[in-house]
Parts: structure tokens; C-alpha cells; sequence
């Protein structure tokens, strides 16, 4: 097997607990790294800031295991730190359970050579020595280890050029993409005062296989597989006096950006949606939709991007995740003429759908990527992350997205509360046909919730079954929107090929 290897040269401690935080920001259940070097050579000083940083918690105690032997963290990724240095014998690692916490977690372990021949597999080895006034850091990797290593090391470099070197990396969240995104923080200076930032972490991806009607499926759908559609986005919602991130520094070409850290306050409070801060983020679109918005968007280095049209065949392709994803995981085969008859359905309902009135639509404008913020006036109290999948469609699908959040229960009272407040303000801003924003409304969360059905489902084939438990409420959102005679044929299509029965809902639903 062949082996990569880096060496790192750390001048002081600071270096040293770096490290471990770019280690931990790219560790995962299974990984195992391997700390080697002689007494007082950093190893525990790197395995602290590693845990310290995958639990967020500068002040955790992290106790010396060399008495222990084996130290757990039941943390966001459960942590063994094992020190084999007081090991009689190689074979009594088997009673540390050391292939067990690698089930469902990662391991550190220091004086590995005392485990002999009991340590196997992909280890990442991590070699530090003395020299100068620091330290050397020689990493060892698989290849299974290689791309992340590099890929960590290159977000510490793009850090340490965009002023600000040093900072401090915590996890922040990952999505159902690729991406990632990381808080960043320097230290608080001599007044107390500490920066931070958002880094999201993009890497240029293939759109993915070839569809037998030709493209891929990031390419029929429009979804981005690189940042310029997030950059050429953010700029232009900002020039439109919305709130978004600001652009703190980029690299495009690399995916990575470092954006303005608007907090963590969202429009859910107390585990409940709220409806005014709702309102306000329904206010936004409302004002977003008045005025006429541009396809063709400036880029920083002076090319353009064009946002792409939300089409018949981005249109399809979503909801064809139903029939290929959902349908199966409820046991039910679809026969070819119901196949064709759904089909059918939305492309007649795409008609209407398309004869909407039309502007940005942001794709996924829900709770989790809303921000609320109570210091700024106005619709600019709302903070908007997500948009990189944006296309120029039916005004009334964000509103849609908003009002029926698959991540949260959305009464059907508070439903009816909020577009009758995105109807009162587009009243308010000009003329607005309520009636045909009602029948685009209906299309819209049933286009939305057929994808998010097919999509959920996918996911949870690919081992991410917590996405099933929002199942129940998706179908609650879809029928709702059965109730508008619009959807007449598509509700009975359901109702004879794909109806949902509680009792047998998929498991991981609640």
C-alpha cells in the first residue's frame, strides 16, 4: 500500500494545538491517527487541542490516559484516547476496545509501537521530534488519508493568507452536498474583543454520470458544483439591500470562501417557528419579488454569471425522485402507464407553473438558512445563507418553501397567516394577482415536497436514515396543498398509485 507523507515544521505550542484543530475538522467514525515521538515530544499537547476542539470546549479537561490506558469523550464525534506507553503486553490492547470505538467513533493513540502487531488498518501516523525552538511533524498517510490531509493543510494556508492566521477552527455544520462549513475565530485582543467568521468549504465537484437523456443530473436540475453561483448570488442580493454574508475573502478556484459570521439566532424560537420573525422573512421575499430582478449577475473579476431558468426539465427531474426513490422504499412498484401519467401531470401543471409571475428563487429558503438579526432595521433583520442553487422561477415557490418547512411543523393557521402577510405587502408595494400567486403557491409545495420525498428517501439509502423522520410532515404539507383545485389530478394520481399510510411509514419517521 502506498504512503503519503508531509512534514510540518510547528515553531511553538500554538502550532502544535493548529494542528490538532486541522486534524479534528476532518475527522470521522473509523479514523484512527497514531501519535508517535519520544517523552515531552507534543503528543498529548496535540491530542488535547484535537478533542478540545472536536467538543467546542477550550476548558474540557483532558486528563493524561497514561494510567488509564483508554480515556472516552461521548462527544459530536465520540473520541478514545488511549496511551499504550504502560502496556505489558501487546495483546492486552484487545481489552481496550479499541476496534469497538472505532465502530462509531475515531481514536487517538500514543506510543503506538507498544501495540505491536493489534494495530491495524488506515492509520494516519503522526510523527513529532524537537527542532529549534519548536517542533517537526512528520504525517504518514494511506491514500484513503491523503486528500484530507491536503485538503485541511490548504484551508489553514488559505486562513493564514486572508489576515487571519492562526485562527481558531470549530465544526459548524455539513449539509446534504459537499459542502462544509467551519467558525473561525481570532483571539480576543487586548480590549476583549474576538473576530470570527464563517469559512464554507466548497471544493469544485464532476456533476456527476450521464442521464440517458443526455446531461447529468446537477446540470438538468441547475444545482452548483462550484462557488461562482454562491459568490455572484451573495453580491447581488446584498446590491439589492438584503441581508447577506459579506464576501471577507475567496478563493474560487480552491472553494473556499470566508464569509461574514451572522450568528447562530434563528427564526425558530425555543424549539417553536416565531411567527413574527416568519413574517419578516416572507416581508424580504415580499420585497424581493416587487421589483424586477436581473438573470445576468457581476462576478468579482469582472466575468458574468447567468442565473439559469427553473425549466420543464429541472422542473421533471426533481420530481422524478419520487418514482425512483420513495416509491420503492415503500414497496410500491409503479407500473409504466402510471409512471407516464404522472409525467403527464407535471408537465400540465409546469405550464401554469411557468406562466407565473417570475423572479429569484433562492430554492431552499426554509429555517436553516435563516438568520435573525434583532440590531439591523427593517427586512435586513433577516439573514440569508443559502442560495448558490438559485434560478430565475415562480416567485411564489420561496414563499411556498418558507411557509411549509420540512424541518419544522408549520400549523396550517400560521400557513394561511404568513401568505396572507407576503400578500398584504406585495398589495402594499403595487399591483399583484393573489389568485394565480395562490394556484403557483399549491404547484409549488407539491413540486417541493414530491422532490423532498424522492430526495429524503435517497438519502436514507445512501445511510443517512434521520431524514425519514420528517416523512409524516412533508405529506401533511402535500395534502394541504391538494386542497387547491389545481392539484385535482395529481392528489387522485396519489390517492390510487402512492397513497401514505401512517402505520407503515418509512422507518426513522417519528
Amino acid at each position: 500500500m502506498s504512503a503519503a507523507t508531509v512534514s510540518l515544521l510547528l515553531p511553538d505550542e500554538a502550532a502544535t494545538r493548529r494542528l490538532g484543530e486541522d486534524i479534528a475538522a476532518i475527522l470521522k467514525a473509523g479514523d484512527l491517527v497514531l501519535l508517535e515521538g519520544g517523552l515531552g515530544a507534543g503528543k498529548s499537547t496535540l491530542a488535547r487541542a484535537l478533542i478540545r476542539a472536536i467538543a467546542d470546549d477550550d476548558a474540557l479537561e483532558v486528563p493524561s490516559p497514561t494510567f488509564t490506558l483508554v480515556q472516552s469523550y461521548p462527544l459530536r464525534l465520540a473520541i478514545a484516547h488511549l496511551d499504550l506507553y504502560r502496556l505489558g503486553d501487546p495483546s492486552e490492547l484487545l481489552e481496550l476496545g479499541l476496534d469497538e470505538a472505532l465502530l462509531s467513533g475515531a481514536a487517538l493513540v500514543e506510543w503506538p509501537e507498544r501495540g505491536g502487531d493489534f494495530i491495524q488498518g488506515d492509520a494516519l501516523a503522526i510523527r513529532l521530534d524537537d527542532e529549534g525552538h519548536g517542533r517537526r511533524a512528520i504525517l504518514t498517510m494511506p491514500d484513503a488519508w491523503a486528500g484530507r490531509i491536503a485538503r485541511t493543510l490548504a484551508i489553514r494556508a488559505f486562513l493564514d493568507r486572508s489576515a487571519w492566521p492562526g485562527a481558531t477552527r470549530r465544526h459548524l455544520q455539513g449539509d446534504a452536498s459537499t459542502r462544509a462549513y467551519e467558525r473561525v475565530t481570532l483571539s480576543e485582543d487586548a480590549g476583549g474583543h474576538g473576530s470570527s467568521a464563517v469559512l464554507m468549504n466548497a471544493p469544485a465537484r464532476q456533476p456527476g454520470p450521464p442521464l440517458p437523456g443526455g446531461g447529468t443530473y446537477d446540470e438538468v436540475a441547475h444545482r452548483a458544483t462550484d462557488v461562482v453561483p454562491f459568490v455572484a448570488m451573495d453580491l447581488a442580493i446584498r446590491a439589492a439591500g438584503f441581508s447577506a454574508p459579506a464576501l471577507l475573502a475567496t478563493d474560487i478556484e480552491d472553494g473556499l470562501l470566508l464569509l461574514e459570521d451572522l450568528g447562530s439566532e434563528g427564526i425558530i424560537r425555543h424549539g417553536e417557528p416565531d411567527f413574527e420573525r416568519y413574517a419578516l422573512a416572507a416581508e424580504v421575499l415580499a420585497e424581493l419579488h416587487a421589483t424586477r430582478r436581473p438573470s445576468a449577475l457581476p462576478l468579482p473579476d469582472g466575468g458574468t454569471y447567468r442565473v439559469p431558468p427553473f425549466d420543464a426539465a429541472a422542473f421533471a427531474i426533481e420530481v422524478d425522485l419520487l418514482p425512483r426513490w420513495y416509491a420503492p422504499l415503500v414497496g410500491v412498484t409503479l407500473a409504466a402507464d402510471a409512471e407516464a401519467a404522472f409525467a403527464a401531470i407535471w408537465r400540465s401543471l409546469f405550464a401554469r407553473f411557468d406562466k407565473a409571475e417570475k423572479s429569484w428563487l433562492l430554492r431552499d429558503y426554509h429555517s436553516p438558512n435563516l438568520i435573525y438579526l434583532p440590531h439591523r432595521q427593517g427586512t435586513a433583520r433577516i439573514g440569508i445563507l443559502d442560495h448558490q442553487d438559485a434560478m430565475i422561477g415562480a416567485s411564489a415557490y420561496d414563499v411556498a418553501s418558507l411557509g411549509q418547512d420540512v424541518r419544522i411543523d408549520i400549523a396550517p393557521g400560521f400557513e394561511s397567516a404568513l401568505k396572507a402577510r407576503y400578500i398584504a405587502r406585495r398589495q402594499a408595494l403595487g399591483p399583484f394577482d393573489a389568485e394565480a400567486f395562490a394556484a403557483a403557491y399549491a404547484i409549488s409545495g407539491a413540486q417541493r415536497a414530491t422532490k423532498v420525498l424522492g430526495g429524503f428517501a435517497r438519502l436514507a439509502s445512501f445511510g443517512k436514515p434521520q431524514y425519514l423522520r420528517h416523512i409524516p410532515r412533508v405529506w401533511g404539507y402535500l395534502r394541504r396543498n391538494f386542497e387547491h383545485a389545481v392539484l385535482s389530478d395529481l392528489a387522485l394520481w396519489y390517492e390510487s398509485h402512492v397513497p401514505y399510510d401512517e402505520a407503515a411509514a418509512p422507518s426513522g419517521s417519528p
